[in-house]
């Protein structure tokens, strides 16, 4: 066989391998390593969850500001402010958290979508040097090549064939290229909604601040025991074996301040003490169903109650990954029995509900209300630490740790 011949059937092959190597590629499934549908239903559950829980916050400061601007007194309207600007900063907070979510839904696309590229690019790239391979040949030496007319017709056939997969192949690298470009534009948009909303944060975190001062100021004649009931609180601590016994002990002292608050005050002796029936009967109070609840923080929930820990404990609440810095609220209106570092569990807050509901907050860095402190659902209440902290909250009612997520709807 003559070279000329070789090179041509050489050519053709390779040709006719590329073409192969195209349609398969059109017919194959990319599947990437770990990027199961469930861990990508995950981030999209995040998302959606971290939008759901931006609209309540923005609801919750419209509602708040509302209620601002209609109180007469200084220090409820600064209360009322500063709720406002805690369910703005938590708003911030499920931004943060839904651009977080957008990002890395984004860049699993693009991994996807890069892998599908180089699949599509590997047997274009092949063709294309085959052709340049025919192209670079001397023109003379094509006319002189000696070869049969069969040859030619071969290699004619190969190219009729080729080149319709060439023009389809060229505007699928196409389409894939617009969607890269499409991709990188989202991508920069959500990385854009990140720095926003921590800029937001920022600002609002510092306006918080300042209420926070004004309202201590307005309400500084509301406190004129907080220094007592602190000092007793700390005491109970110190007594108290564990968190537990630390909670039950605060129940008992909540139920003795309820029942001496429930006494009537003293009575005038009557001008006939003989004709006087006997006392009425103490009424028994009503049980109450759950207060009207909500989590205190924004964050990713990592432990349900009842499951079990690294540590081998079992959990008696929800255990939620905030934000660093995260802003904790009060979950529902009650009065501050406990607030300060307790035994490994960081800054604590413990709310007495009434009617033998409390609730435990663990893992705060600063705690911002005080012992003795009434507040209302959405209170600004503490932040959390750096980094990834983990915040846990436990209900309970009458000494039994009740779960949150129905009350939430979580569920």
């Amino acid at each position: 066989m003559k070279r000329g011949t070789i090179i041509s059937g050489a050519l053709c092959g390779f040709l006719a391998l590329a073409a192969t190597r195209l349609t398969a590629a059109d017919d194959g499934a990319i599947i990437l390593p770990g990027t199961a549908g469930t861990t990508l239903a995950q981030e999209q559950a995040a998302l959606k969850a971290a939008r759901r829980q931006s609209d309540e916050a923005r609801d919750r400061s419209a509602r708040l500001e509302q209620q601002a601007s209609a109180a007469r007194d200084e220090a409820e309207q600064a209360r009322r402010r500063a709720a406002a600007t805690a369910a703005r900063i938590q708003q911030a907070e499920a931004d943060i958290q839904a651009a977080q979510a957008r990002i890395a839904i984004i860049t699993r696309m693009q991994r996807a979508q890069a892998a599908r590229l180089a699949a599509r690019q590997e047997p274009v790239v092949r063709l294309t040097a085959a052709l340049q391979m025919m192209a670079r040949r001397p023109m003379a030496l094509t006319l002189v090549q000696p070869g049969s007319v069969t040859d030619a017709v071969h290699m004619r056939a190969v190219l009729g064939q080729i080149l319709p997969v060439i023009q389809q192949r060229t505007a699928g690298l196409r389409a894939e290229l617009a969607r890269s470009r499409a991709l990188r534009a989202t991508a920069q948009q959500a990385a854009s909604a990140l720095t926003q909303a921590q800029a937001d944060r920022r600002e609002r975190q510092a306006a918080l601040a300042a209420l926070e001062t004004q309202k201590r100021v307005a309400a500084r004649d509301y406190r004129a025991n907080a220094g007592l009931e602190s000092e007793r609180a700390l005491a109970l601590g110190e007594r108290a074996r564990d968190i537990v016994d630390l909670m039950d002990r605060l129940e008992q002292a909540g139920d003795l301040r309820e029942r001496l608050a429930a006494l009537p005050g003293p009575l005038l002796r009557p001008a006939r003490p003989d004709q006087t029936g006997a006392p009425a009967p103490e009424t028994t109070r009503a049980a109450s169903g759950p207060p009207p609840y909500r989590l205190p923080v924004i964050g990713q929930l990592v432990t349900g109650m009842g499951e079990v820990n690294d540590g081998g404990v079992r959990s008696r609440g929800l255990s939620l990954v905030t934000q660093a810095g995260a802003q904790t609220v009060a979950p529902t209106a009650g009065r501050v029995a406990f607030a300060g570092p307790y035994r490994g569990y960081g800054q604590i807050l413990i709310i007495d509900h009434g009617q033998g509901w409390t609730t435990l907050i663990t893992g705060l860095h600063r705690v911002t209300a005080q012992v003795g402190d009434t507040v209302r659902q959405g209170d600004p209440v503490g932040i959390t630490g750096q980094g990834r902290p983990t915040v846990t909250i436990e209900l309970r009612r009458n000494g039994r740790p009740v779960d949150i997520v129905p009350l939430v709807g979580l569920g």
